[in-house]
């Protein structure tokens, strides 16, 4: 028999599938629900209950009921039979468009000679008039299902005129899988290597599909007209207003001339977006080629609005809490400058569980001002300056700076950029040498690959940073280099991402200079939130003597706090269990220790644990961990509390 009249009964079977799949309703009529929302009651117009039943004829190769699996995922009328329809007519419905979807969840499965028949009181649908009333329910219903033989491949038939294309190597050959979506499948990405080959105006010119049943086998033949490789060719930009139409052109990035590429055109949807003046973009081929031959590009945007603000907050019960905001305006001067104004204030409240933190005077504040200009070394560049000023009080010192940058980021692929920024700071800082001055300047080299699936709620990939921070100190006549690499990986030990694995590892070295040379605030610590929890903030790593000898001119201030180091490791694993929908329980266990020498000192290494919740919203996990020093120092609280929104990497 043939059935290729029947495969766009199965496309238009597997489309209404997923319109109509089981969901709240607002609105139900004639088995159509319509306005339908996550929380939303809705009242069924004359309500008519029913039950199921499913039988399915067993076949020799589903002793295990897969067959029967599938049918009961695929019928509407299982799926709802709690729900009442609306009436006879709403049954009836039901059911003729539930023998569609299961004809097609057969032929998914290969089963081209399987049948289906649903019957209301013993009455085959297929005979039933459109004004049958089956009076009052619950009315029962029975599913009659046999699968049939199952088929495979037989012949195998592909011709693309000039450019050869192997089937096999889309899993079309004799013998194997002849499910109709697999074969769908395959012949869709035959139809996608001929477009990544340039070729846009791909067309299928004859199509034949044949069902043997006296062989059980699936006969599949296909003419394809592969069309040329086209040039593309100008770029036309639609609904631009107050960013500039050219300015978008460039952006884009497609290049006039160049064989036309659907990895182009998406990558200029990236771009775009990441410009973040437009609410939507769209960026595809003209439908015919220009009368020079070329393929012209059309760009749609939606602009969004520009002006922006938001406000945040973050806890801990011996750091405070902290408030922070921030404005900016998205595109300056038509060409999606943006200018950003970020303020901060912390320690609101601060205290030490121990009793024995240093005193510290007042609130920290935080302030910065950044302006990017995109495309300044091309549609993959972003020009980045910014003005900062600063005040702290850590553990280990207290520092005010205020700092200059001006630099470059470039995306060298979709996952990797490189950050080069020269950077001009003058700070004064205080720790139990007294307080000194410094003027520096740094060209901090950023390369980061990431290949997370998510920034914020990563369930899949990994993340790699390093850096390299050269600097030198006028005033001090200091030259150093600061150097880090971070790994982080993640790992869904589920399809329904129920238990995802995280860990992270870092290590950091400062070459050049003597510890006392390096002002305090490019030395590395470890403990916090960012770093081994429930340590204090600083509290990994080596100490200040404890006791201050007479004379000596040290700030007694500081007695027994950290000095920081010269090196750095520190790690975490994590274990994120979904216990709902939207609620994890994570617990993890924190490493880390600081040394102050080139490597880190291993005998004072720390260990940190603990759990905590994730609440996970549409704009990220809502983060509370609570955490003990397993080793704790004299600076140390017995747990801290942690709050934020994201994973904590």
């Amino acid at each position: 028999m043939s059935i290729t009249s029947r495969l766009p009964v199965l496309l238009v079977s597997a489309t209404a599938a997923l319109l109509v799949a089981p969901q709240a309703q607002a609105f139900e009529i004639f088995g159509v629900k319509f306005f339908e929302s996550a929380d939303s009651d809705f009242e069924v117009i004359d309500p008519l209950d029913y039950t199921v039943t499913l039988n399915v004829e067993p076949t020799p190769e589903d002793a295990e009921g897969a067959i029967e699996e599938t049918i009961r995922n695929a019928s509407t009328l299982i799926a709802d039979e709690d729900d009442p329809v609306s009436g006879s007519l709403g049954l009836l419905s039901k059911a003729k468009n539930d023998r569609k979807r299961l004809v097609a969840a057969l032929f998914e499965q290969a089963r081209y000679d399987g049948l289906v028949d649903i019957y209301i009181q013993g009455r085959n649908v297929a005979d039933l008039p459109p004004d049958t009333d089956f009076g009052a329910g619950p009315v029962p219903v029975t599913i009659q299902v046999r699968p049939g033989p199952k088929y495979q491949l037989g012949r195998i038939a592909v011709s693309s005129t000039s450019v050869p294309v192997d089937p096999s190597e889309y899993g079309l050959v004799a013998g194997g899988d002849a499910g109709s979506a697999k074969v769908l499948e395959a012949e869709a990405r035959m139809f996608k290597a001929l477009r990544d080959d340039g070729r846009p105006f791909v067309a299928v010119t004859n199509r034949d599909i044949i069902a043997d049943a006296a062989t059980d086998r699936l006969e599949y033949e296909v003419d394809i007209d592969p069309g040329d490789r086209v040039p593309f060719g100008e770029t036309w930009v639609a609904g631009a207003e107050d960013v500039d139409p050219g300015f978008i052109a460039y952006m884009a990035g497609i290049k006039a001339g160049e064989v036309f590429s659907p990895q182009e055109l998406a990558a200029a949807r990236d771009r775009l977006l990441k410009l973040g003046v437009f609410s939507s973009v769209v960026v595809k081929e003209a439908t015919a080629q220009a009368p020079d031959g070329t393929l012209p590009v059309q760009i749609e945007v939606g602009e969004r609005k520009f002006g922006f603000y938001g406000v945040g907050a973050t806890y801990s019960n011996t750091e405070g809490a902290g408030l922070s905001g921030y404005v900016g305006h998205r595109n300056l001067f038509g060409r999606a400058e943006s200018i950003r104004l970020d303020a901060e204030v912390s320690r609101i409240g601060a205290t030490a569980v121990t009793g024995e933190a240093r005193d510290t005077d007042g609130i920290d504040y935080s302030g910065s001002l950044v302006f990017k200009k995109p495309g300044v070394l091309g549609p993959d560049s972003v020009y980045i300056g910014s003005l900062e000023a600063k005040k702290e009080q850590p553990l280990a010192y207290d520092r005010t700076s205020y700092a200059a940058t001006s630099g470059v980021e470039y995306d060298l692929t979709s996952e990797q950029k490189l950050n080069v920024t020269l950077r001009a700071e003058y700070e004064e800082i205080t720790d139990y040498l007294g307080t000194r001055d410094y003027f520096i300047t740094s060209l901090p080299i950023t390369y980061t690959w990431d290949a997370r699936d998510n920034e914020l709620n990563p369930t899949e990939g990994f993340y790699f940073q390093a850096l390299a921070d050269p600097s030198y100190g006028f005033n001090t006549g200091t030259f150093f280099a600061r150097t880090r690499v971070d790994a982080r990986a993640y790992l869904s030990m589920t399809e329904s991402d129920r238990l995802i694995l995280a860990g992270r590892l870092g290590y950091g070295t400062i070459f050049g200079a003597d510890l006392s040379d390096i002002p305090n605030d490019r030395r590395f610590y470890a403990g916090g939130g960012g770093s081994v929890r429930g340590y204090e903030f600083q509290s990994v790593g080596p100490y200040f003597p404890s006791n201050v000898p007479p004379g000596s001119g040290f700030n007694s201030e500081f007695t027994d706090t950290p000095t920081g180091g010269l090196s750095l490791f520190e790690g975490s694993l994590e274990a994120r269990i979904g216990v709902t929908e939207n609620i994890q329980i994570v617990p993890f266990l924190d490493f880390g220790t600081v040394g102050d020498d080139l490597a880190p000192d291993f005998s004072t290494f720390k260990l940190g644990a603990g759990a905590g919740v994730r609440y996970l919203t549409s704009f990220g996990p809502i983060r509370l961990d609570v955490a003990v020093p397993i080793d704790p120092g004299p600076r140390d609280a017995s747990y801290q509390i942690y709050a934020g929104i994201g994973q904590a990497f």
